[in-house]
């Protein structure tokens, strides 16, 4: 029996049957719609899409809570584009949710994102229009915010360029590379110099201080071996005679001690001098009571 109700056309029919499931799942999941999570929709109304899709995504807050259903447009209107919202079942928004349409990147097109307003306990219920708005698009925040920076950008530009220029081309700079050349000149002359220096004078300068080192070494060996207990012995005993030659020379004792200390005897001593000091200025004065000669003899 069971082979009588499968027949071959049945199974045709089955398998189309669940073709057509499968292609129509398929084609809403590709759309992003999930046909077993249930949605409530809602409406906004644009004047311009600027190229919005249906099934582009709506975010709150960055989070994909649904898509974009459907698209119609009557251009009888003013608002002639009305977009209906599948938001999320579970979701609910407050009085007075804005539709905001919205650039979603520079590869991601046109989207929805639903702004709230502060919580007041009332809801949107499904099917109500929410109120729109529409941001500004890229070239046009690029235009009304970033274009007065670049054209203030390019004439401080200018402005750089023009004395950059009249750095460049002024006789200051040329001056200073003038001088930076010669300088660059004498400090080769001088590294040329440095290298004969280090070549020639070094080598005989470090021989010389290692013949110094070793003349040092030498007299430290000298200096180590000298017996300097013996030095000082001998030191001593000089001072000793020195010390007893000073004591003699000031007591009356011995020849020195008595020249140095009698005081009769220096008395004399400088008498003595005097008397010979007049002599010899009287002898200078009147020499002939001293000295008698004669060429033709002897005086009577």
């Amino acid at each position: 029996m069971i082979k009588k109700y499968f027949t071959r056309e049945v199974k045709i029919g089955l398998l189309v049957v669940v073709s057509g499931f499968i292609l129509f799942f398929g084609f809403n999941f590709l759309k992003g719609i999930n046909i077993f999570n249930p949605t409530n929709y809602y409406y906004a109304t644009y004047s311009n899409i600027d190229g919005l899709v249906e099934a582009a995504p709506v975010f709150i807050k960055g989070h994909k809570i649904g898509q974009v259903k459907k698209i119609s447009y009557d251009f009888s209107k003013d608002r002639s584009f009305v977009i209906t919202l599948d938001i999320a079942k579970d979701l609910k928004l407050p009085l007075g949710t804005k539709a905001q349409l919205f650039d979603n990147g520079l590869v991601g097109g046109k989207a929805i994102n639903l702004i709230y307003t502060p919580q007041s306990g009332v809801f949107h219920t499904v099917g109500d229009t929410l109120k729109s708005d529409e941001e500004q698009d890229m070239m046009t925040k690029l235009t009304t915010h970033f274009m007065p920076k670049i054209d203030h950008l390019l004439s401080s530009t200018d402005s750089l360029i023009s004395s950059v220029r009249a750095i460049t081309e002024g006789k200051k700079l040329k001056n200073s590379l003038s001088s930076m050349e010669k300088a660059t000149a004498n400090l080769e002359e001088s590294s040329v110099a440095l290298k004969g220096l280090m070549k020639k004078d070094v080598p005989k300068i470090v021989h010389n201080v290692d013949k110094m080192t070793e003349d040092f070494s030498v007299v430290g060996n000298n200096v180590r071996n000298i017996d300097f207990a013996k030095t000082t012995n001998t030191i001593d005993q000089t001072m000793l005679q020195l010390q007893n030659v000073a004591q003699k020379m000031n007591s009356n004792q011995g020849s020195l001690g008595l020249l140095i200390n009698d005081r009769a005897l220096y008395d004399n001593l400088t008498s003595t001098s005097q008397n010979a000091n007049l002599l010899l200025i009287d002898i200078k004065q009147n020499p002939k009571n001293y000295v008698h000669f004669s060429v033709f003899g002897k005086k009577k």
